[in-house]
């Protein structure tokens, strides 16, 4: 290689120096949320899942780290995430599809040990036909819809699932599972609506083992949890119950840089549209991040960043690579071209970003852009 060329490691150095924002991830307070989350479920077993990429933090890294912590269940939403984690994983950990397979993907399932979730007769016919042709029993789970309206198997369709089951099936069924909808409100009539409905469940379908709880369910009690949870959001920090003291330790920290700094005065027009107007003179700086970096537009004129422990206000509308805020509480000069500033940290929570953006903590996460340095700690 001609010498002249940055070795990956050198260009990796020079990016991170010069990055426009940091993302900072703290795998080992990952691990401790899950061990918190262990010793709260059992004899209950705890699962994790890292669909969307880990919550947008990274399939591969976070689910080595649970595998370490001893976790060997792990969720995906699509059969394309389950086969990029497949090679990272130990065959004794299972993999599980929530949303199922699409037709053509049987097989390729089947040969590389990942377990579909069965939500409808369609895909039950669909795996069992690839059993068939494979000339071996597969192994699958059961999801039944228990008032979400969204995924598993409806009311109309479980009479003669349970025909089929009784008349024998080269499908080996694992456990059954349902979702909460409204697992993070404890007060939630929902809650012991659906409670009800998975115990009927188990009645028509009994010598199956359940799975049951999310993350808010996790908390709901005993009840809630069957043999095995389903942890996602808790395991990343964000707040299983909504409007209750967060137990989980964060596991997300994000610094995004200055680009430009500048004092404006009474009357001066802001961002887009003019949509902010000075009402006296004002210090402005302008962070390298918007909604190309996942965070949303809607945070315009009523989101913050911090700078030691200091609120900057958002003025002005949130641009796609940048966002203005008003500095003018700070001393002349704090801020400068590479100065950082606290997006997420402990100053700002998902839940802060995510209330002044008028959504959840999973969108802002989940969100996140691949433009940020990512640091793992």
């Amino acid at each position: 290689m001609d010498g002249d060329i940055l070795d990956s490691h050198a260009r990796t150095a020079m990016i991170a120096q010069g990055a426009s924002g940091y993302l900072t991830i703290d795998l080992a307070a990952l691990g401790r949320n899950y061990r918190k989350l262990v010793s709260m479920l059992a004899p209950v077993r705890a699962g994790a899942v890292v669909k969307a990429d880990a919550y947008g933090l990274g399939a591969e890294r976070v689910a080595k780290t649970l595998y370490g912590q001893g976790c060997r269940y792990f969720f995906v939403a699509q059969f394309v995430e389950a086969a990029r984690l497949r090679p990272v994983l130990a065959q004794d950990a299972q993999i599980f599809v929530l949303n199922g397979l699409q037709p053509g993907n049987e097989i390729a399932c089947a040969e590389m040990n990942i377990v579909p979730v069965l939500n409808s007769l369609a895909q039950w016919q669909q795996w069992s036909a690839a059993a068939c042709a494979l000339k071996r029993c597969l192994p699958a789970v059961l999801q039944f819809d228990t008032g979400m309206s969204r995924l598993g198997f409806p009311p109309e369709e479980r009479a003669e699932l349970a025909t089929a089951l009784r008349n024998g099936t080269n499908i080996e069924v694992l456990f059954i599972m349902s979702h909460l909808a409204s697992a993070d409100e404890t007060e939630g009539q929902q809650n012991s609506d659906q409670l009800a409905e998975m115990s009927r469940i188990a009645d028509e379908f009994p010598g199956f083992d359940i799975s049951f709880a999310n993350s808010g369910g996790v908390f709901l009690g005993a009840a809630y949890r069957g043999v095995l949870a389903r942890p996602g959001i808790a395991l990343y920090g964000g707040a299983p119950i909504a409007g209750a003291i967060n137990p989980m330790e964060p596991v997300v920290r994000l610094d995004v840089a200055v680009v430009q700094t500048r004092t404006v005065s009474s009357g001066t027009k802001v961002g887009y549209g003019g949509a902010h107007v000075a009402q006296q003179e004002m210090r402005l700086a302008t962070i390298a991040a918007g909604y190309g970096d996942g965070l949303p537009r809607c945070l315009s004129d009523r989101g913050a960043v911090y700078y030691k422990g200091r609120r900057l206000p958002i003025v002005g509308r949130v641009s796609m690579d940048s966002i203005t805020v008003d500095m003018s509480a700070l001393p002349e000069g704090a801020l400068t071209l590479g100065s950082l500033v606290e997006v997420l940290g402990p100053h700002q929570t998902l839940e802060d970003i995510a209330r002044d953006a008028d959504t959840i903590s999973y969108e802002i996460l989940t969100g996140l852009g691949d433009r940020y340095h990512r640091q793992y700690c």
